[in-house]
């Protein structure tokens, strides 16, 4: 006799490995940890706001915008919180994804693309000529007379009227 066992294609144990989580347990579990990041992102958002108005009611010595070519410090923070957090997601996305729950791994994936564009964005990217006044143009600005000798505006610009 044979044991009931011998018709199921594959091992106990690896039917096991095959089955996913039922019912609604996944789409619940990524809507959980999207609310609680969430939680954590506005968490971030409030000391990055505190932390940056309490940057801005700082004494200014010098009276120059803080930029990297006056000697101030370029502000890093908010960039490197947002690209922790974007990597806790991602490996959170990768352990859920292995383990077959394949709604919340989705959603953490898209949580991780929103957070590490999120990141880039608030990178201060060096922008050298952003800071700066503009250069003065050749020309000078004022409005010369207009030339009555007949000539064209550069003859009478040389010569003072």
């Amino acid at each position: 006799m044979t044991h009931p066992e011998s018709d199921l294609p594959g091992r106990p144990a690896e039917r096991a490995l095959d089955e996913r989580p039922g019912g609604c347990a996944d789409p619940a579990m990524g809507l959980l940890l999207t609310i609680s990041e969430a939680v954590v992102l506005a968490v971030l958002l409030v000391w990055l706001g505190l932390r940056g108005l309490g940057r801005s009611r700082a004494p200014v010595d010098s009276g120059a915008p803080p930029t990297s070519a006056s000697g101030a410090e370029i502000d890093w923070a908010p960039t490197i919180a947002f690209g922790v957090v974007a990597l806790v997601v991602v490996v959170l996305a990768t352990v859920l994804l292995r383990g077959r729950w394949y709604w919340a791994g989705g959603i953490q994936v898209l949580v991780a693309v929103a957070l590490c564009t999120l990141a880039f964005t608030s990178a201060p990217w060096p922008d050298g000529h952003a800071s700066e006044p503009p250069a003065p143009a050749s020309s000078p600005t004022w409005n010369s007379p207009p030339c009555r000798s007949g000539g064209d505006s550069d003859e009478c610009a040389h010569s003072g009227g």
